[in-house]
């Protein structure tokens, strides 16, 4: 397949940002066992040790810790449907990109900040801080204008190469399995409305 060139990214881009903000929907999972593998699921599960089970998250390490140990805030990659939809053309070519999870959900930092939490079918997900960028093997697989594409500044902010997150809640997860942004809790302020003490 041909790389996409700019003119087709841009063309392509309202059709990304379309993505629903909070109910979207699991297009596809993917199982990474060893570097370079790639295994297509209809159903998986997410632990809180493993993140994806059976994926080579946790023994891969990670250069970016002390010992080589894994980092738990990049448990798990997520990417948009629609994005790499853009990107490789063909859902056959979609693994290539690496990532575990794809979602036809809006992954950008202004609806999916830091500490968001999304359910995907019966676990729940956190939203790390940690960026997810490019790599060369990504410019090899689909082209020098979609990784500067990835790397501009409206790029950086829909956060179209994906996003990192960790497993806070385990379960089952299935291919078209609904997500959603779990709605936040208020605090409570630990006084109740009536409470105002005892005047005499």
């Amino acid at each position: 397949m041909d790389h996409r060139t700019t003119a087709e990214l841009l063309a392509g881009l309202p059709e990304v940002k379309g993505s629903p903000g909070d109910h979207g929907v699991l297009e596809l999972i993917v199982r990474r066992p060893s570097p370079g593998e790639r295994e297509v699921l209809e159903m998986g599960e997410l632990t809180l040790q493993d993140g994806l089970a059976g994926d080579g998250w946790l023994v891969r390490g990670s250069r970016g810790t002390p010992d080589g140990s894994s980092e738990v805030a990049r448990q798990l990659t997520l990417m948009n449907s629609r994005a790499i939809t853009l990107f490789a053309g063909d859902r056959a070519r979609w693994p290539l990109a690496g990532d575990q999870l794809y979602v036809d959900l809006d992954l950008s930092a202004a609806n999916l900040p830091a500490g968001t939490r999304v359910r995907i079918g019966k676990a729940v997900i956190e939203i790390s801080a940690e960026p997810h960028t490019g790599c060369q093997k990504f410019t090899e697989r689909f082209g020098l204008a979609v990784s500067e594409f990835l790397r501009s500044t409206e790029g950086k902010l829909l956060r179209l190469r994906g996003i990192n997150a960790r497993v806070v809640e385990p379960g089952t997860v299935r291919q078209g399995d609904a997500t959603a942004k779990v709605p936040v809790t208020p605090r409570c302020s630990g006084t109740s409305p009536g409470a105002r003490g005892n005047t005499g």
